[in-house]
This record gives C-alpha cells, structure tokens and sequence, in this order.
C-alpha cells in the first residue's frame, strides 16, 4: 500500500551571515539527482546576495581571526563533531547527488570529517610552520608572522564532492579567513548541508556564507567584487578558470587551483590565503 502523505518537497536555502535566508529576488530552482529525480528546490542566488554575502564575511572576519588559534582549533574540532552526528545524512545526500555507492559515499564522507579533525589541529601550528624569528645585523628583533588574506571566495567542484569542498573551505577558515561558498550548480546539496553545520558549531555568524545558483551568473561577480581577497578556482574547468582569473587580476586577487586534496594539497591549501608579515622591534637595554 502506496503511503497516503503528500511530499514534503524542501527549499533549500542561502547561508548568510548565519541565517538561512531566501535570494532576494525570491527565484529558485530544482536539482535532480544522479537518477534524474527530483531531489530538492534550491534558491537562485543573486548579485544582491553576493555582495551581502562578502559584506557579512569581511564583517565577521575580523571576530574570527581575533579568536585564539587553540580557540578556532576547539571550534573547527567541533564543526567535525556536528558532522559525525549528520553522517548518515550526508551519506545520503552524496548518493543521490553524485550517484555513488553507499559504500563510496560513507567512505568518502568519513575521510571529509578526519579532514575536520585534520584541520583542527593545524589552527595553532600554522605560525610555528609558516612564521619565523629571522637573524638581522643590528640590536633588532625581526619576525615574520603569517597572517590570513581577509574574505576568500570558493568555486565548488561541479561534482560537489563534499570531500573536496571540505578542504576547500576549511583551509582558509584555519587560517583566519572567512569564506563566500559557489555551491556545484547541479550538485549543491553538500554545500548547504555544510553551511547549515557550520550555525550549529560555534563558528561566528558570516565566517561561512554558501550560495546557491547558476555559475556563469555568480562566479564573474565573485572574482570582480574588490572586497575579495582570493579565490579558490579548483571548481572551475580550464576555459572558466582562464577567464575568471582575468577578472581576479583586475583587483589583484590571489588565485588557487588544485585538484582534489591530499596531504601534500592540503598544506599548499593552507598557505595559499595566508599573507607574512614582517615585524621588527628594537633590542631593550
């Protein structure tokens, strides 16, 4: 017997500023999975919602990076722990997105959460690595301190692998910046299932935004919008990505391409939105 209940068919929503909120248009479209069904109506985002989306990163930017390193670490640790309880729901939604196994899709979503944890740990290494007391010829201290480059925009993979996405935007947030997400056009669902843990885990409002939408229409404003300090292009095949680097330069944008994440990726990811500074300080008598 056919079960009597109407579908409750879902609208996925935008994440900004920590608030699930409609595009401002009021447009929104549907997403099939890998079996050509229905699978969820998401929100178009647009223009507007981008630029409120940045405003509210570079807004929220400066909270985070003023945390402790050992206090984002803690904050990040339990990002991982929120999505260990979600596990079998991401599962899901990886299954039906990208048309894996059960088997492939817990696989890889128990690696995006060690991951996480991976990224924990670096929050309060990351200046031992990347920082540095230099030898001068003079009654000087000199250091180089690494600090992170402010408001960094992420192209997910088409795919949405949530593996990949959790690298990409768990590097710059363990270094102090906060994030504006391009979800995957057809694969979104990953990405606001992220979003949505990352209200639920102590990161401060506006720390991590996640659009949804059509990438010719969003990707340009992203890469153009001046208050945008580099952009993770990994998401973005060899033709966008010439042309969206284009745009970058015009603001002088630091941009990053890499495939999907190892060890070794991993920490190029980590340095890759993380600017040194020089200090020096006189010798005291």
């Amino acid at each position: 017997m056919s079960d009597p209940r109407l579908e409750v068919r879902k609208t996925l929503k935008l994440v900004v500023n920590g608030a699930f909120v409609r595009s401002e248009s009021g447009r929104s479209f549907e997403v099939v999975g890998a079996n050509g069904a229905f699978l969820a109506n998401v929100a178009q985002g647009s223009r507007k919602d981008l630029r409120d989306a940045v405003v509210a990163a570079r807004a929220a930017q400066v909270k985070w990076w003023s945390m402790s390193a050992y206090n984002r670490g803690q904050v990040l640790y339990r990002l991982a722990e929120m999505t260990e309880a979600r596990r079998d729901e991401l599962t899901s939604h990886v299954v039906a997105g990208e048309g894996a196994s059960e088997g492939e899709a817990s696989a890889g979503v128990a690696r995006a959460i060690d991951r996480m944890v991976w990224y924990a740990g670096w929050s309060d290494k990351i200046a031992q690595v990347y920082g540095s007391a230099n030898p001068v010829a003079g009654p000087f201290f000199n250091f180089s301190v690494p600090a992170p480059s402010g408001v960094v925009g992420v192209v997910a993979h088409p795919t949405s692998s949530f593996e990949a996405l959790v690298d990409q935007v768990l590097a710059p947030l363990t270094s102090g910046n906060a994030v504006v997400v391009l979800a995957s056009e057809t694969r979104p669902t990953p990405a606001v299932l992220l979003g949505e843990l990352t209200t639920t885990s102590d990161v401060p409002a506006g720390v991590v935004n996640v659009l949804t939408g059509f990438r010719d229409e969003l990707a340009p404003v992203l890469c153009a919008q001046e208050d945008v300090d580099g952009v993770d292009l990994s998401g973005a095949d060899h033709e966008s990505f010439v042309a969206l680097g284009e745009l970058c330069a015009d603001s002088i944008k630091r941009v990053v391409r890499t495939g999907f994440a190892s060890d070794a990726d991993s920490l190029r990811r980590l340095r890759a939105f993380i600017e040194v500074k020089t200090t020096w300080h006189t010798v005291g008598q």
